[in-house]
C-alpha cells in the first residue's frame, strides 16, 4: 500500500490487512446430490431438481435484497430495472418449481390412466389371407356392415 492509502486508513480507523487471500473469493459449495438407492430414478431426479430450485430461489432472494439496497442508496433507474428483472427471474423459477410438481404427478399417473381401448386395428397380410380369415367366420358371428339373414326372414 502507498503512504496515501495508509494515511487514509489511519484517519478512517481501518485496520491494515496484509494481503487478500484466495479463500476470500472461494465459491460456495454446490448443492450436494443425495441419491437414495431405494427410490426410482424419477424420484431421485425430482428430489435433486427440487433441491436445486430451492437453492436458486434462496440465492435469488439474497440477490434481490442486495440490489434493492443498491437501488435505494443510488436512486439510479438502471438499478431498479435490474431489480425488477431479478424479481421476474425468481418468480419464473418458482413457477418452474410448481411445474416440476405437476410433471411428477403426470409421470406417476401415466401407467394408471393409460387407455387400453383399440380404436384402429390394422391387418397385416395379403388379400388372400384376409379372404380366408373372413370365410372362416362362424355362423353366429356378424361382421360389421353386414346383416345375418335366416331362412325365417326370407319367407
Amino acid at each position: 500500500m502507498s503512504k496515501l492509502e495508509d494515511s487514509v486508513n489511519d484517519l478512517l480507523g481501518i485496520e491494515k490487512k496484509s494481503e487478500v487471500a484466495i479463500s476470500d473469493f472461494e465459491q460456495p459449495a454446490p448443492v450436494p446430490r443425495t441419491i437414495d438407492e431405494k427410490k426410482d430414478d424419477i424420484d431421485n431426479d425430482y428430489t435433486n431438481s427440487r433441491d436445486n430450485y430451492y437453492h436458486l430461489i434462496d440465492k435469488g432472494n439474497e440477490a434481490i435484497e442486495g440490489i434493492l439496497e443498491i437501488a435505494k442508496e443510488g436512486q439510479h433507474p438502471r438499478a431498479y430495472e435490474v431489480a425488477g428483472q431479478l424479481i421476474g427471474q425468481v418468480a419464473t423459477t418458482v413457477d418452474k418449481l410448481q411445474d416440476l410438481q405437476k410433471k411428477l404427478k403426470d409421470l406417476k399417473e401415466l401407467p394408471k390412466s393409460a387407455n387400453t381401448q383399440i380404436k384402429n386395428a390394422l391387418f397385416v397380410g395379403s388379400t388372400n389371407e384376409l379372404q380366408k380369415m373372413l370365410n372362416r367366420k362362424d355362423d353366429d358371428e356378424i361382421i360389421e356392415g353386414t346383416t345375418k339373414s335366416t331362412e325365417e326372414e326370407k319367407i
